[in-house]
């Protein structure tokens, strides 16, 4: 086949895309863009994806024959010496153009090299079947094409109705910023629909905020002179034609004199930020009032996100400290290091919440003792993926738990010691105060001989009574410091619960006579009871409570013991129709040296220790003591006794 011939063939083809050639190859259109460039011209020019580059920006001509869209026109078929991007270097191309059959012109610019020639037959033979291969997919593009064209109609109809159902607002205005038109959206959510087309854009917004409004479109109008891809977004309040304010999330573009403007409702987003940060606010307050922090940490990962009031526990400054796995181990006081971590590693490994106590040590020197409580967060298949919890500052309550330590011990040591005194003193009065009521009692009796004077009797006698009432009270205190030392034990034994209380009755019976207070026992006689206890202690409980009764009984009075047996204890009770306890007295009569009532003192000699002493009594054989007592009433003091006194 002639060359000529070839050359009618490529006459007759349509627009096409040259394939891919070992040669650099490209083509140009009528008007001087190129529409497509294979690999090897890509590599050639050093530029990837130059199509769409005007030739005249990659190629000058050597001959001055080529200088503008005109030139190229005219350029004839042939070798010409190409100058790439400027390089001095001169590159030979071979061009010619091609005509196709719909009456468009292609100009194809082949690199020359020792490979191929374009005036040889076999060469052109190879780029003219290639290019007959390329003919049906261009044909295919052009048809395809067509079909858009032919649809653009529906499709602008599919868009409109996508836009009547956004719930964005649309709104198109000009470059003064009167609205010419806005979407349902708008209307239905904003009103405006009667006046919108006389309002302009800015006078929806606040007052406030207008200012900003109008520097953003100005910056808007001005920036896209500059670009035509320029766009802007903010956030501001507008308001509704009912006057609601609302807050809009506004986009806008610049474009043909217009401006385009979508604005979504973000106002219950930003209620529920407010309200977030109320919340926020609320839980940073109650923990610093706290001193409490809360943290959070992604197991293998080495930083933790904590709360900034664990920043302030830490003694360090959130804006120049990292909190890390090793920022915490540097403030961990370093004998704690190793338990601390112990404690992390088993709450992973046993899968359970956890708590500690640790120290750290701020960058200040100073010591902070800190309590961490923690739990273990969970993946979906159950496993342990982070630790969470908080840490409280403890250093306040530390100290002070360790004063209260400091103070009681000291009170316990003071209180040893008084105890010890008051014994000690106790002792000592005895010997003197036994001298001088054996000494009395035989003036009292007149065992060495007559005295004379009876008056002298009567002081023996007041000084015998003063001396053995000297001599209970120092009993009390004695018996009393015993027991708070914890030296007073029981000397257990059985006896019998009737013999015990007939017997104290008898020691007060003559007490009772004197004051005219009628003195009984109810249900004793069928009580014949035995127990295991101190009989000691337990008639000197009975007898504490029958003094403490007839005491505090008026004339012509009554006071009486009942006892009634229960299946584990026996109940006993000690009641009178005396003056009575106020309630807000009961629990005062039963601590040491303290009395109901202050006339109690002046009226009703004794130390106070009579009930505390019962109480102790009754409590070392395991029972209980309960008072019940009515003002001008009367007072009942019930006893609990175990069958057997513990040990």
């Amino acid at each position: 086949m002639s060359v000529q011939n070839k050359v009618n063939m490529l006459s007759n083809a349509s627009p096409f895309v040259l394939p891919q050639t070992e040669t650099a190859r490209c083509a140009i259109d009528e008007n001087g863009m190129i529409i497509y460039a294979n690999d090897a011209f890509d590599q050639l020019i050093d530029v990837p994806h130059v199509q769409g580059t005007h030739i005249l920006d990659v190629f000058s001509f050597s001959e001055d024959v080529v200088s503008d869209i005109h030139d190229l026109n005219s350029l004839e078929t042939g070798e010409h010496d190409v100058h790439i991007k400027g390089n001095p270097i001169i590159t030979e191309f071979y061009f010619d153009w091609l005509e196709t059959i719909d009456g468009r012109k292609y100009l194809i610019a082949s690199a020359i090299d020792d490979g191929m020639d374009l005036r040889n037959d076999d060469d052109l033979d190879g780029l003219i079947s290639r290019i007959q291969k390329s003919t049906a997919r261009i044909e295919l593009n052009h048809a395809e094409l067509s079909i858009v064209e032919k649809d653009a109609a529906p499709l602008q109809e599919d868009f409109a109705a996508f836009i009547s159902m956004s719930h964005d607002i649309m709104i198109i205005s000009d470059r003064q910023g009167k609205i010419l038109d806005a979407n349902d959206s708008f209307k239905n959510n904003f009103g405006y629909e009667d006046q919108m087309n006389r309002m302009s854009f800015i006078s929806l917004f606040e007052e406030d905020d207008k200012h900003q409004v109008r520097s953003n479109i100005h910056n808007l109008i001005v920036d896209t002179d500059l670009n035509d891809y320029q766009m802007i977004d903010f956030e501001s309040r507008v308001y509704t034609e009912d006057g609601q304010s609302r807050w809009v999330e506004w986009r806008q573009k610049y474009q043909n004199g217009k401006i385009y403007s979508t604005g979504r409702d973000i106002t219950n987003i930003k209620r529920q930020q407010n309200d977030l940060n109320r919340r926020q606010k609320q839980l940073s307050e109650a923990e610093a009032i706290g001193r409490m922090g809360h943290w959070h940490w992604l197991i293998g990962e080495d930083d933790i996100s904590w709360s900034e009031e664990i920043y302030r526990i830490f003694g360090v400054d959130e804006n120049h400290f990292t909190p890390s796995i090793n920022s915490l181990s540097d403030l961990v006081h370093k004998r704690d290091i190793g338990r601390v971590v112990q404690v992390f590693q088993r709450a992973i490994i046993e899968e359970k919440n956890y708590d500690m106590e640790f120290r750290v040590v701020r960058p200040g020197g100073d010591i902070r003792y800190i309590m961490c409580e923690g739990r273990c967060e969970k993946n979906y298949d159950g496993e342990v993926i982070a630790l969470f919890g908080i840490m409280q500052d403890m250093t306040e309550r530390m100290l002070y738990e360790e004063e209260l330590r400091s103070a009681k011990d000291a009170s316990e040591q003071a209180y040893a010691a008084k105890s010890q005194f008051l014994a000690n003193m106790s002792h000592e009065l005895r010997t003197p105060l036994n001298a001088i009521i054996g000494f009395s009692e035989m003036i009292e009796t007149q065992m060495l001989g007559p005295i004379f004077n009876e008056k002298y009797l009567d002081y023996a006698s007041s000084i015998k009574e003063s001396g053995e009432h000297l001599l209970d009270l120092i009993s009390d205190i004695l018996d009393m410091s015993k027991i708070e030392a914890g030296k007073h034990t029981l000397d257990l034994e059985e006896v019998n619960i009737k013999d015990i209380i007939s017997r104290a009755t008898h020691m007060v019976q003559g007490r009772a006579s004197e004051d005219q207070v009628d003195l009984k026992t109810e249900n004793i006689e069928n009580s014949d009871i035995q127990l295991i206890g101190d009989r000691r202690a337990l008639t000197q409980i009975f007898l504490n409570l029958l003094s403490n009764a007839i005491k505090f009984t008026p004339a012509h009075g009554s006071v009486w013991i009942e006892c009634y047996p229960r299946e584990e204890h026996l109940s006993i009770r000690v009641c009178d129709t005396g003056i009575g306890i106020p309630v807000n007295k009961l629990a005062a009569v039963l601590r040491p040296f303290e009395q109901a009532k202050s006339q109690y003192v002046r009226d009703h000699e004794g130390t106070g220790l009579g009930l505390s002493i019962t109480k102790e009594l009754i409590e070392l054989h395991g029972g209980a003591m309960n008072i019940e007592s009515t003002v001008d009433v009367g007072t009942t003091v019930s006893v609990r006794l175990p069958y057997v006194a513990k040990s």
